[in-house]
């Protein structure tokens, strides 16, 4: 039984490699893919501990430090803050309703960068506990040693000359998403809250949630500049345990509608996998 279970993944890992090799040459750009199986635990993936920026994508990990310290008893998604117009940065449709008034609650914070990849909503969570690096020390506490975060919205959609600033890698991220989203890292309230978020998601249609057929669940996170496009979340099956997937495509010079399929495809696989199962 170990040996055929040990065949299916060397197919599965070939598969995967065969097909993320395939989408780089049609998005012109380098791909990279960490896939888990919740149910097994088994991860595949190609360029996998390659580092790629996070973009908005970081918004996720910064809305669970939150729910981590509501946990810690030391916030509460309850609390106000305000803000004034000034604050503002681009992309902001949900926080430039309510500045220089009584604000939004940290909570509201946290759907609001979630789901609509609202920037000065991620400022402000970013500011609710330190700034960027306390979300480098949450990912350390956490046992990735990889992902970092060095700057605000927006200039951390700008590479840095080292490559490094506001990076992850795609094993890195994907095994965090599995602590947070299906392990023990938050409270089951906290677990729970953060999957709703990212089930509410509005700007990723297009990508992984495209990939799989519409009777799956699927909560993400998106990120984007002018050469790169991203999406991490989770895909759930009618009939099975949850598969994360974390997928960054850059330095492509396609249109956005072919990254987007990129990664609509990278679900796809996903879907092909779970239908070979049942058969």
């Amino acid at each position: 039984m170990a040996g055929c279970a040990s065949a299916k993944t060397d197919h599965r890992s070939a598969s995967l490699q065969a097909h993320c090799q395939a989408l780089e040459a049609k998005a012109q750009g380098r791909l990279g893919v960490s896939i888990v199986d919740t149910a097994t635990g088994q991860q595949w993936g190609w360029r996998e501990d390659e580092r790629f920026m996070m973009l908005s994508s970081f918004k996720l990990l910064a809305s669970a430090l939150v729910l981590h310290r509501v946990d810690q008893g030391q916030e509460s998604l309850q609390r106000r803050m305000a803000y004034p117009r000034s604050a503002l940065i681009p992309w902001s449709p949900i926080t430039e309703k309510h500045a220089d008034g009584p604000g939004l609650t940290l909570g509201e914070l946290c759907a609001a960068t979630i789901t609509t990849s609202d920037n000065t909503a991620g400022n402000l969570i970013l500011e609710s506990y330190g700034g960027p690096a306390a979300l480098t020390a949450y990912a350390r506490q956490l046992g990735d040693a990889v992902t970092r975060l060095d700057r605000n919205e927006p200039t951390l959609n700008r590479p840095s000359s080292d490559g490094l600033l506001d990076t992850t890698s795609p094993r890195a991220m994907a095994q965090t998403m599995h602590k947070l989203l299906v392990g023990g890292a938050l409270s089951t309230a906290s677990r729970q809250q953060l999957r709703q978020w990212l089930l509410a998601n509005t700007t990723g249609g297009k990508r992984l949630k495209a990939g799989v057929p519409a009777s799956w669940q699927v909560g993400d996170k998106t990120g984007t500049n002018a050469t790169d496009a991203n999406d991490i979340g989770f895909l759930i099956p009618p009939q099975g345990a949850p598969w994360i997937v974390t997928a960054y495509l850059a330095g492509s010079s396609a249109e956005g509608a072919v990254k987007d399929a990129c990664l609509a495809d990278v679900a796809a696989w996903v879907a092909q996998q779970v239908a070979a199962q049942g058969a």
